[in-house]
């Protein structure tokens, strides 16, 4: 397709990226980015970027992704618990300041020909344009007006985004404890002299801090949130205040579109998907989506069916990146329940939650850490087996309590491991010494019965055994390492 004129909806990352790399592709369209807000103004902290994306970025654009490199900063990532510390390295992994990295987006845009507007809010019926490429955030306004059937499914937990002004050695996740309850931050650094400090909580401890009231300053922010964190992450902090941007207390949600365009109109981006913040990072589903549809593009006669091509091609790896980022949620969500974890243990059970990181390969590239683990696990020094799921297995015979306990058997399949169908669940198990969780033979089901037996192990005190199939022995030997199951039984699909 050779589109005359095409019109972007947003000056995000993802929007102006898809603009340059169309006009890259198609020098003799006209490409132009129509953005609401100022250009010398935005919103956030810092943004990660990972190796997978990078590598991407770097085929289709190497002179945009050398910019963003040179303005980011490397970081490893640690987890901290009572005083505790277990790092991982990871040599690939960057932060860079939102404004930083949209500087860059903006600069290589205009470089390649795309006209930048700024200041005025336009809709797709406002432009004469073959095609509207809609970039406009999570919640975009184009979406709302089309017809793409969006679905919108709302965390439990609350979050806010906030900043410091020093840069952290390295990521951390921590989490601290108080009289209210518990507050987690996921906190890196992304410039010399600044950090992004996101903090989370659960609906119990944020209303017993007494947040449900913000106390907004002039420029939108909850100053007695940020002054009472501060305050609890005064260690992390090192004498620094929280700096806010339009900061408060959020709840996360999960966009899922039945369509990604309609007519003459494109989603890209969150206006499309998003994934939770600790697994998916919107601006790499972002500027990977803007990759396929400049492709398909240039690889079709007409927009529906470049559109069709592009939705074809990403809809798999964002559905799974958003299973992925479910699980993950929900892992951090329920993440106080686990802090009695010796944090080694924690970081595996950190690492495997949602299922994409093998025990054996987090062991080849970390072996201090799960070798730490597996010892605290068996009762015994650090050690890293040649083949730790096979180890790791034979060290959960027999099972705590005696083999001959009688179980109660637990056979319900549940979507979500802490919703009220897995209350039920867990209620009704009360009062039992041990109990059989069983179920589907696929992945997904068998993850999700790791996390319900987690909870059964902790809230009804069960001596837990989990079932599983062969082949998925190396995620049943991750959930013995965290502390989902006290011991696994392979039984045959």
């Amino acid at each position: 397709m050779q589109p005359r004129r095409v019109a972007v909806l947003g000056g995000g990352p993802g929007g102006l990226y898809a603009a340059r790399l169309l006009k890259l592709a198609q020098p003799a369209c006209e490409v132009v980015v129509h953005e609401q807000g100022d250009r010398e103004t935005t919103f956030g902290f810092g943004v990660g970027l990972a190796a997978g994306t990078q590598r991407k970025l770097e085929a289709a654009d190497a002179d945009t992704l050398r910019d963003i490199r040179a303005a980011g900063r490397r970081h490893d990532m640690t987890m901290e618990v009572g005083g505790a510390v277990a790092r991982v390295r990871n040599d690939h992994l960057i932060g860079i300041a939102r404004t930083e990295l949209l500087d860059v987006l903006q600069r290589h845009a205009e470089k390649a020909g795309v006209q930048l507007e700024y200041g005025s809010r336009r809709t797709a019926d406002d432009l004469d344009a073959d095609v509207v490429v809609a970039a406009d955030g999570v919640g975009s306004a184009t979406r709302e007006a089309g017809e793409f059937g969006t679905r919108v499914e709302t965390g439990r937990g609350l979050y806010l985004w906030c900043g410091a002004a020093f840069a952290l050695d390295d990521a951390v996740f921590a989490a601290v404890d108080t009289g209210h309850g518990t507050f987690v931050t996921h906190a890196y650094p992304y410039a010399p002299d600044r950090s992004t400090f996101l903090v989370e909580t659960d609906e119990a401890t944020w209303r017993a801090a007494g947040f449900e009231t913000p106390d907004l300053d002039a420029d939108g922010t909850d100053a007695r949130s940020l002054d009472h964190l501060a305050a609890v992450f005064a260690g992390h902090l090192r004498g620094h205040a929280l700096i806010g941007n339009r900061t408060r207390w959020t709840r996360f949600r999960t966009v899922r579109c039945d369509r990604w365009s309609d007519g003459r109109v494109v989603l890209l981006g969150d206006a499309a998907h998003t994934a939770h913040f600790s697994i998916g990072s919107g601006t790499k589903l972002a500027m990977e989506d803007a990759i396929a549809l400049v492709a398909a593009l240039g690889e079709e006669e007409a927009a529906a069916a470049a559109f069709a091509r592009y939705e074809a091609e990403r809809r798999p790896a964002v559905e799974r990146l958003q299973e992925l980022a479910r699980r993950s949620r929900l892992w951090w969500e329920s993440f106080p329940s686990r802090t009695h974890l010796p944090v080694e243990r924690l970081m595996v059970s950190y690492m495997t939650r949602a299922g994409n990181v093998p025990l054996d390969r987090f062991a080849a590239t970390s072996p201090d850490v799960v070798g730490a683990a597996l010892g605290q696990y068996a009762g015994v020094a650090p050690v890293v087996p040649g083949d730790v799921t096979g180890w790791v297995l034979e060290q959960a015979a027999p099972a705590p309590g005696g083999l001959d306990v009688a179980e109660t058997v637990v056979d319900a399949v549940v979507d979500d491991p802490w919703g009220p169908e897995a209350d039920a669940v867990v209620a009704g198990s009360a009062g039992a010494a041990a109990v059989r969780v069983v179920g589907p033979p696929d992945r997904s089901a068998l993850l999700t019965r790791l996390d319900l037996a987690e909870r059964l192990r902790l809230e009804a005190g069960a001596v837990v055994t989990v079932e599983g199939p062969p082949e998925l022995r190396d995620d049943l030997a991750a959930g013995l390492v965290s502390g989902r199951a006290d011991r696994v039984a392979l039984v045959a699909s």
